[in-house]
C-alpha cells in the first residue's frame, strides 16, 4: 500500500527529513515518563518554553539532554543495584528516550533537576524576515 505523503507537494520543497523527523517522533510517543510543557513571553517578544519531565528516582547522572539537529532528545538510564533484595519491586529501574521536535531557530538555554522534575528551558528569540534580491544572470 503505497502512503501518500503531506509533504509530496511540488512546492515544498527539502522537507524529505522534516517528514522523517516526524514519523519518527509518532513511532517514539509512549506515555513514559509523564511531560508539561508552558509556554510564556517575555516583554522583549521572546516565547520561552519549560519542558519539565517527572524522573523520579533519577540522578543527574542517569540523565542525558542532547540538542541534536531540531530534536531535543532526553534519555533516562538507571542502573539495577545487585545488592538490593526486594520483598516487593512496584518501582521498576526503567530506560527511557523523549524525543520533542523543535521549529528553525529554537535555542535549548539549559536544564536543571530539582525535586524529581527535570525541566529543560527552550526559548525562540525574535527574528526578521530577511528579503532579498536575487539577480537573474543571462546565460549565451
Amino acid at each position: 500500500m503505497t502512503r501518500i505523503s503531506l509533504f509530496s507537494a511540488p512546492f515544498l520543497l527539502g522537507f524529505d527529513a522534516f517528514e522523517e523527523r516526524l514519523d519518527r517522533l509518532q513511532r517514539a510517543s509512549e506515555g513514559y515518563p509523564p511531560y508539561n510543557i508552558e509556554r510564556a513571553t517575555a516583554d522583549n517578544g521572546d516565547e520561552t518554553y519549560r519542558i519539565a519531565i517527572a524522573v523520579a528516582g533519577f540522578s543527574r547522572n542517569d540523565l542525558e539532554v542532547i540538542g541534536e539537529d531540531n530534536q531535543l532528545i532526553v534519555r533516562g538510564r538507571q542502573t539495577e543495584n545487585g545488592a538490593r533484595e526486594y520483598l516487593h519491586r512496584g518501582i521498576a529501574a526503567r530506560q527511557f528516550q523523549r524525543t520533542f521536535l523543535l521549529a528553525d531557530g529554537m535555542k535549548i538555554e539549559g536544564a536543571e533537576l530539582r525535586d524529581g522534575l527535570l525541566v529543560i528551558t527552550v526559548y525562540r528569540p525574535i527574528t526578521h524576515p530577511v528579503t532579498r534580491r536575487i539577480d537573474i544572470r543571462s546565460v549565451e
